[in-house]
């Protein structure tokens, strides 16, 4: 996904995506746009911060939100009127993103760049030799008592070094108190946040034909399994259509949609190049390994 999303817009509570001129309050947005107790929690703080840049002037931002909780979060903020915002893990193609809501004065740039910023990294240094695993790590750092919502990505860029983005708040606590992942001790260096050094996600490229773009026939090409399995996949609630949980096997899927599915992993559709001569839809699609 891409790392951070340019929203402008100005923010209108009268207004909704379609047009719709009704007059709403907080109370009525997020009835409609939260799908549970936890949902509707979340995204009552996220109005609370985007109150906080408009009506005080003063730059705000949530905390590390999930894919799934960025596209709860869009909705929620299209809703409102699209006003300006953005997502922001600390380097290109983050997974886990704070929202940042700016105040009037400041510009995009200036904000990312500034070292006092709301993002900090930590680099780890462990022997060669351990080879930590990614929930290794995010074990170790939760087990000092840290919630995941503090924390960004971990990034493991060679054997013995790990890279962690955190809220800036929390850094003093993780550079006093991380003392190493499971019997390994570690050596800790904060970090500036243009030298993180993600990966390049590694992929494998399905093209293939469907005989219509449901999400059970997309979903079974993708993850190479049989459609009745991913029938079953998408009816108990593992499958995710753009980070957001779909149930309808039956529901059309698109170039550039995201499919999760609980264990298994993501794809994307890159490409619907149209129709095969036997009329079935061609895909083309990249599955992250």
């Amino acid at each position: 996904m891409v790392c951070f999303i340019i929203e402008y817009g100005t923010a209108n509570v009268n207004s909704f995506n379609r047009g719709e001129k009704t007059a709403v309050n907080k109370k009525e947005l997020l009835d409609r746009c939260a799908r549970d107790g936890a949902e509707r929690i979340l995204l009552a703080r996220v109005l609370d911060k985007l109150e906080l840049a408009q009506n005080r002037g003063v730059p705000a931002h949530t905390i590390f939100l999930s894919p799934g909780e960025q596209a709860s979060v869009t909705g929620l903020l299209n809703a409102w009127g699209r006003p300006q915002h953005f997502f922001w893990g600390g380097y290109p193609d983050s997974e886990r993103n704070i929202c940042l809501f700016p105040a009037g004065w400041q510009e995009e740039d200036g904000l990312l760049s500034d070292p006092s910023g709301p993002l900090a990294a930590i680099q780890a240094r462990f022997p060669a030799e351990a080879s930590l695993t990614h929930r290794d790590i995010l074990g170790s750092l939760m087990g000092l008592g840290i919630t995941r919502e503090v924390l960004g990505d971990i990034l493991l860029p060679e054997p013995g070094v790990c890279q962690v983005v955190v809220l800036r708040d929390s850094l003093p606590i993780l550079l006093s108190q991380w003392e190493g992942a499971g019997r390994w001790k570690v050596s800790l260096t904060e970090l500036p946040l243009d030298q993180l050094v993600p990966k390049p996600p590694q992929v494998k490229t399905i093209r293939d034909t469907v005989a219509t773009p449901r999400l059970d026939a997309v979903v079974a090409s993708g993850f190479s399994m049989s459609r009745s399995k991913a029938a079953g996949l998408i009816a108990s609630g593992k499958v995710a259509l753009n980070h957001r949980e779909c149930t309808k096997a039956d529901r059309q899927v698109a170039e550039g949609d995201v499919l999760t599915c609980r264990g298994l992993g993501k794809c994307i559709i890159k490409e619907v190049p149209g129709q095969s001569k036997k009329g079935r839809t061609m895909l083309v699609i990249e599955r992250y390994l």
